[in-house]
């Protein structure tokens, strides 16, 4: 992803919350927690996958999509490789 070189730290502090919020769904299932903070922390992690895939989305759209100088096919390839993700992320 060297188009995203410039985000990358962003993206990988990102991942790193995302793993400390699923170690805390581990935390809670072996504490026996309550059903109502699990599915809390669940949540969570759901909204927080959702923001990463926005992002990622997002820059793969300006780098393969929208940016100037793109071939047609360039852009063909780019489109159809984001729709993908969006049919396998919208199931």
């Amino acid at each position: 992803m060297a188009h995203l070189s410039g985000t990358n730290s962003d993206l990988i502090a990102r991942v790193r919350r995302i793993s400390g919020q699923v170690g805390a769904i581990e935390r809670a299932l072996q504490s026996d927690a309550p059903c109502a903070e699990v599915l809390h922390l669940v949540a969570a992690v759901r909204g927080a996958v959702a923001g990463l895939i926005e992002e990622v989305m997002c820059e793969h759209l300006e780098a393969h999509v929208s940016r100037a100088g793109l071939t047609d096919a360039e852009r063909a390839a780019g489109a159809e490789e984001l729709l993908t993700v969006i049919r396998r992320y919208s199931k």
